[in-house]
């Protein structure tokens, strides 16, 4: 089944995005990173290991590692729940809320840049 033209936008979008983001010189997140980072972020919290694990259908490891990463880059901490000290909270941080500003800045671009492409073809010469 081929995929509809606008299929094709949502792909080319993200694919655009994604170099946007493999050319800047910072860290690059695994598709997992990205799960966890942008579910603490969009989603209502508080968020735990074990929440984040359950909602991603991941194991908790896999959410660790995720986070341990999250955590060097400062896009996402961990404190003990002062309410059950067996429980771990994640927590946004300053600069994942700039990287995910700057995320969205990337593909509303992105987005324009196809959407004025759409709109004004390139004429084949000849």
């Amino acid at each position: 089944m081929a995929a509809t033209s606008g299929e094709d936008a949502l792909t080319q979008v993200l694919r655009k995005t994604i170099l946007a983001l493999v050319r800047r010189d910072e860290a690059d997140l695994t598709s997992r990173q990205f799960g966890v980072l942008l579910t603490v972020y969009l989603s209502a919290g508080p968020h735990t290991v074990r929440g984040l694990a359950a909602e991603l259908n991941v194991s908790k490891p896999a959410i660790t590692r995720a986070l341990d990463r999250l955590g060097e880059l400062g896009l996402a901490r961990r404190k003990v729940d002062p309410m059950d000290r067996r429980s771990v909270l994640v927590q946004q941080t300053q600069e994942g809320k700039a990287f995910l500003t700057a995320l969205r800045q990337v593909m509303a671009a992105t987005d324009t840049e196809h959407r004025t492409a759409d709109e004004h073809p390139r004429r084949s010469a000849g």
